[in-house]
């Protein structure tokens, strides 16, 4: 993970969201959904952008590109009367989840099996299924806890803190208008998703082309608003000022990285970790190798790092002990997708600064969650034995 692309991109992608939040466009697409949908029927939305978020994850790997849509969830969330860990939470467990139960993520499950010597989606029906019964699980504890607080706003666990940059006009939403100018705002978030995903699968287009991507779509939605260059800048200036923080959390999750690889650190944790599996029997081995790639991830929060590094060790380690090489690659993903936004040297910091939620209060929601979705992965991996 180059640090400096990942920043450039944040700040980029950040301020052209923002002025396509500014535009009002989001505003008058949530008023129209709560038009439509009243009380808990809202809930819906949660597990519907979760799957439609993981199955990105899933097949091409979005991860850091999706860091510009968390205020829109985080706003929309906050509108239809949840609070800002729900709109964090449908962005962080859509992708982390995508990347655990991925199916043909090139980052990831590719590089895996490359180097595991297995076929290239090989597999695949059951990392769907795996997918399925995570994404499942995860809704389940989202739609609760927004039930929660939507009946109480009082149990939110981010109660009284300031989300007034993010927030949509919750009071008076519902007549927001929807007109010509907002459509085409949103038509144009639509079209530039679609190029992202057309330019990441067919051209591996990656941080440069994406940060140009994204600051097209957020001048031409300034421009179709009728915005001026001044007032396109003003609010590009207040963005970037917003972001800043997160930005700076980026650098240092990278610097302690550096430090890891530079004493060669990371290598004789991996080495030490793999011995104990070689003791442990079929399932269970399966289970504490998921669990020492989770470990690894603290250390190596890169998927395809963390693929080039402990996969050499683990595909053979597998036939030592006797399971399939496919359940070796599952174990890699599993530990290395859900764990990304939990660990405080991935990407947990970067995207409660986004969120503007601070990250005990996440870890306080969320852990519980993790712990469940955890059990949930051991099960799967240990069926997985007995099916490959």
């Amino acid at each position: 993970m180059d640090a400096a692309g990942v920043i450039f991109f944040v700040f980029i992608s950040y301020a052209s969201i923002g002025l396509i939040i500014a535009s009002g466009a989001f505003n008058g697409l949530v008023a129209s959904m709560l038009r439509i949908l009243k009380g808990s029927a809202r809930a819906i939305i949660i597990p519907v952008f979760i799957t439609l978020i993981g199955c990105a994850s899933s097949t091409i790997g979005v991860f850091e590109e999706m860091f510009p849509f968390i205020p829109i969830f985080v706003g929309i969330a906050i509108a239809m009367g949840y609070d800002a860990i729900v709109g964090l939470a449908i962005v962080a467990l859509g992708t982390g989840l995508g990347y655990s139960g991925a199916v043909m993520n090139p980052f990831t499950v590719g590089m895996a099996q490359s180097i595991a010597d297995v076929p290239q989606m090989s597999g695949a029906g059951y990392r769907i299924i795996c997918h399925i019964i995570l994404i499942a699980v995860a809704s389940f504890f989202v739609i609760r806890y927004a039930l929660k607080i939507q009946a109480d706003p009082t149990k939110s666990l981010v109660y009284g803190d300031d989300f007034s940059s993010l927030a949509m006009d919750s009071d008076h939403i519902e007549n927001k208008p929807f007109g010509i100018r907002e459509k085409l705002v949103l038509a144009t978030l639509v079209a530039g998703i679609v190029v992202i995903v057309w330019g990441t699968k067919a051209k591996g287009w990656y941080f440069a082309e994406l940060s140009a991507v994204f600051l097209l779509m957020g001048l031409v939605s300034g421009f179709i608003m009728g915005w001026g260059p001044n007032e396109i800048a003003e609010k590009v200036a207040k963005s970037f000022s917003e972001i800043a923080v997160a930005c700076m959390m980026i650098g240092i999750a990278r610097g302690i990285l550096v430090v890891l690889q530079a004493g060669h650190i990371i290598d004789t944790i991996v080495y030490y970790l793999s011995i104990p599996l070689s003791k442990l029997p079929g399932a269970i081995s399966a289970v504490a190798m998921f669990l020492v790639q989770t470990g690894i991830n603290f250390f190596i929060p890169s998927g395809s790092g963390q693929a080039v590094t402990s996969m050499p060790i683990m595909a053979p380690l597998a036939d030592l002990i006797g399971i399939s090489r496919q359940s070796a690659v599952l174990a890699f993903q599993f530990g290395d997708g859900l764990s990304n936004i939990i660990w405080p040297t991935s990407m947990t910091p970067i995207i409660c600064g986004i969120a503007g939620v601070k990250i005990e209060k996440w870890w306080k929601w969320f852990v519980p969650v993790f712990i469940v979705l955890v059990l949930t992965q051991s099960i799967l991996m240990a069926v997985s034995v007995v099916i490959w």
